[in-house]
């Protein structure tokens, strides 16, 4: 690979320990210049622990991106304040503990990583757009950008795309579990895929244990989710950008493991 071009290894949504069983090895041997997952539900499916955050950053992950899930253990607020490489999405009101972004440097190449929450079915926060805006004015110019974007609407996602469009590197979706097949070069330069995936058990719903959301889906009654006891699988994808430009030149999904 030539000096001139870094490669990131960018891994969805990790659930669970089905998702960090199958993670842990995959990126020990696989080799990029930065590998980051979103781990906004490592801790049992739902949430993160400070203690997780670790173990994953001791594991070989350079950064961990999250999302709307990340508030639901109470001890991450401190750590959030703490570890930069842990980020929350960037849109949350002044005064919220965290960082929305971080930037890595590793080897002699530096990356951003920026992370957004999407509203449209989500909940109640400041405009992912304009937080973009105001971030892009603050960065150092000449570095890469990766944007994990944690949203549910896929047009929303397609939107944040478009309009990022030559100002970062790379416009990732994340939160819906499903990979999907559009990743693409945008005419400016920016690589983007609607959804990365997940990194979990794949004979499940959206990582969760199948038979417990059909009985909620037919019943319509309240019920306790749990991650599927099932094999992991691998969703991720890898992406090629220029040093200097910051233009990525190719993005490839990934699949691999139990019925990938």
């Amino acid at each position: 690979m030539p000096s001139d071009v870094l490669t990131v290894l960018y891994l969805g949504d990790v659930i669970g320990k089905p998702g960090r069983q199958a993670v842990v090895p995959f990126i020990k041997k696989f080799k990029a210049d930065f590998k980051i997952i979103n781990g906004e539900n490592l801790a049992g499916g739902l949430g993160i622990t400070p203690a997780l955050a670790m173990e994953m950053l001791e594991q070989g992950v350079d950064a961990i991106a999250t999302g709307n899930h990340v508030w639901k253990k109470k001890e991450m607020i401190p750590y959030l304040m703490a570890e930069a490489r842990v980020i929350r999405p960037l849109n949350y009101p002044a005064g919220t503990p965290g960082f929305g972004y971080t930037l890595l440097e590793k080897n002699g190449k530096r990356l951003y990583l920026a992370n957004l929450e999407g509203r449209t079915f989500m909940g109640t926060v400041d405009c992912p757009f304009r937080a973009a805006q105001e971030f892009l004015r603050e960065r150092k110019a000449g570095i890469p950008v990766i944007v994990d974007f944690h949203a549910e609407a896929t047009s929303e996602k397609i939107a944040m795309g478009w309009f990022l469009d030559g100002q970062v590197s790379v416009v990732l979706g994340t939160h819906t579990h499903v990979q999907t097949a559009d990743e693409r070069i945008l005419p400016k330069g920016t690589g983007y895929i609607t959804d990365v995936g997940m990194c979990g058990p794949v004979r499940s719903v959206l990582g969760m244990d199948r038979e417990i959301v059909l009985a909620k889906f037919r019943r319509t009654l309240p019920a306790r989710f749990e991650v599927a006891n099932e094999p992991g699988v691998i969703s991720a994808v890898v992406i090629d950008v220029e040093r200097v430009s910051g233009r990525a030149t190719q993005i490839e999904r990934v699949r691999f493991g139990e019925e990938a």
